[in-house]
């Protein structure tokens, strides 16, 4: 396999990238959570970028809904925000003060769901526009990064609680324990495999969980690797940031776990998204996008 490599710089000077999705057509969306702005890749290479209505909202993690809205978390702001493909901005503010939004995803019905880290919380907010808020059941839980699962349910980390949680769509939770002790789960995806697949930053694994609830580890070559945010590629393959360790990692379809050191040095890896041709985006906070593919 060869391995083609490229970082696109950002204009904006720390600008801070951090979120990333990629679209249906092919289009790469992330956030810039310093710049404070939501912007997108076309496929001819031409960055636009929108910023966000409300200053120093500290977006950061975004999704492209089915309709191709752009949504995503105001940390800091503490609002849930939509963008139109127009550049047409609509936030809408939580109901609770400090909840610092992060993960977010669609549901099966098109409502979005979100992680409220500080808040303790999953919330939805529904096509109607109403926000509904779940309270997980252990305090300090700090849910991180939520997926829809092949069942349907919404699935999540939780960072701090050593958990992966689910949630249905008529909000009851199911925790299910990490094997690993102070695992920390951040990023969680689904994979084709119809499991969910995460990433442990502080126990140094890749994890998998059934919708049964089974779930499987493994190790991360280089130690320290504090891996950050995952995503399904083509095939089998489940891609991943490794923010410590400067990598990109692969998990392929044999269980075997590849590495790929990232051109600039310190570049701070955090989000990751595969696109349809097997191109594999990921945000750098050093102010760059990167992009990697293997081909025969």
């Amino acid at each position: 396999m060869k391995l083609e490599q490229q970082e696109i710089s950002i204009l904006h000077s720390d600008s801070g990238p951090y979120g990333i999705a990629i679209s249906h057509e092919g289009k790469v969306w992330f956030t810039q959570h310093k710049a404070n702005k939501i912007s997108c890749i076309d496929k001819k290479g031409k960055i636009q970028a929108y910023t966000i209505p409300t200053p120093d909202a500290g977006a950061m993690c975004l999704t492209v809904s089915s309709k191709g809205d752009i949504w995503f978390t105001e940390n800091r702001a503490n609002k849930i925000g939509k963008l139109i493909e127009k550049g047409q901005f609509r936030e809408y503010p939580l109901p609770h003060q400090h909840s610092a939004p992060y993960g977010i995803t669609e549901g099966p019905n098109g409502d979005i769901w979100f992680t409220e880290m500080n808040g303790n919380r999953i919330g939805k907010l529904t096509v109607e526009g109403k926000i509904y808020e779940y309270e997980l059941p252990n305090e300090g839980s700090y849910p991180s990064f939520i997926t829809l699962g092949s069942d349907d349910s919404l699935w999540f980390t939780e960072n701090q609680n050593n958990a992966i949680g689910k949630i249905t769509e008529s909000g009851e939770v199911t925790e299910f324990p990490i094997p690993t002790p102070g695992a920390g789960p951040v990023g969680i995806t689904k994979g084709h495999d119809d499991a969910l697949w995460f990433v442990e930053i502080m126990g140094n694994k890749i994890g998998r969980i059934t919708v049964s609830g089974d779930i499987t580890e493994y190790d991360i070559p280089s130690p320290n690797a504090r891996p950050h945010a995952i995503a399904a590629g083509r095939k089998s393959d489940l891609w991943f940031t490794e923010w410590g360790g400067n990598k990109i990692g692969r998990l392929t379809s044999d269980h075997k776990i590849e590495e790929y050191t990232i051109n600039t040095p310190h570049a701070e890896p955090h989000g990751i998204g595969c696109a349809n041709d097997g191109t594999v985006w990921f945000a750098l906070e050093c102010n760059k996008i990167g992009k990697l593919r293997l081909t025969t």
